[in-house]
């Protein structure tokens, strides 16, 4: 059997990502230099990619006329050969949620440091943290297994803390409107929620759920969370970019109002 003919039958048995690692392990006879030579010729063919180096990925017929494969379908099987674990966050994860008002035109993916280096082709966008809040994220079967999330309080949360990978804060606050009717922050102190995210972050959500989005209620809801979790509000800028000529103070949230936030209409 060639390595080829082991390709189309690991895609036959519905295994369509592989290591090199378990090339080797299948052809102990090869070198590793026969093995790379095989593997190129194979990618140049059209009937693999390499999203990550030594991680390959049966490319599906269905993806075949662009020869790209989105990284939905290999992401779990990536991160579990990276060993790090991982959610789906930010635009990705709100898309997923059925907020595609804005369609990102990169795959966002949260996981642990050390950083990964990918490709500069590459059409994933890490993020980090320090550890993943598990409790709060949520799971959905792909075409090759099951995929991991943030439900909607936290990717929420993350939008506004990772606002710089989403295009700002007018981007950030769109895309929240829209995931309003799922959010609930009663009981969020007591379930951790607002843990994973920094209290200026908590801050800046309830400033623009108030004062932009005009959402008085899940305002109220959200403050009264924060201020078991924080009794005393630390003043922090609405825009860690801009200065403060000509801010004003939002008195409430402790927030120092130095930009304009403008969301699209829906």
């Amino acid at each position: 059997m060639s390595i080829r003919e082991w390709v189309h039958s690991r895609e036959i048995e519905g295994l369509p990502i592989f290591s090199y690692e378990e090339v080797t392990n299948a052809f102990p006879s090869l070198t590793p230099q026969q093995i790379s030579n095989n593997l190129y010729r194979i990618g140049k063919s059209e009937m693999i990619t390499q999203p990550f180096k030594g991680f390959y990925v049966v490319i599906p017929p269905h993806y075949a006329a662009k020869g790209i494969v989105p990284p939905v379908y290999y992401i779990d099987q990536l991160m579990d050969y990276l060993r790090r674990p991982y959610y789906i966050c930010l635009l990705s994860a709100a898309e997923l949620l059925g907020a595609a008002h804005q369609r990102p035109q990169e795959f966002s993916v949260m996981t642990v440091l050390p950083r990964i280096r990918m490709s500069r082709l590459s059409s994933l966008d890490w993020n980090y943290r320090s550890s993943i809040p598990v409790s709060f994220l949520k799971e959905i079967n792909s075409e090759t297994g099951t995929i991991k999330f943030s439900g909607p309080e936290l990717t929420v949360l993350d939008l506004i803390q990772y606002e710089q990978h989403v295009g700002g804060l007018s981007r950030a606050a769109t895309v929240i409107e829209e995931l309003s009717e799922q959010t609930v922050w009663t009981g969020a102190a007591e379930r951790g929620l607002l843990s994973p995210s920094t209290i200026a972050t908590v801050q800046r959500l309830g400033y623009i759920l108030e004062n932009v989005l005009m959402n008085q209620s899940q305002a109220d809801d959200l403050y009264q969370e924060l201020k078991i979790v924080s009794p005393k509000l630390n003043r922090f800028r609405l825009s860690t970019r801009k200065n403060d000529d000509g801010a004003v103070l939002d008195k409430r949230w402790n927030i120092i109002v130095n930009t304009e936030i403008e969301i699209d209409d829906l």
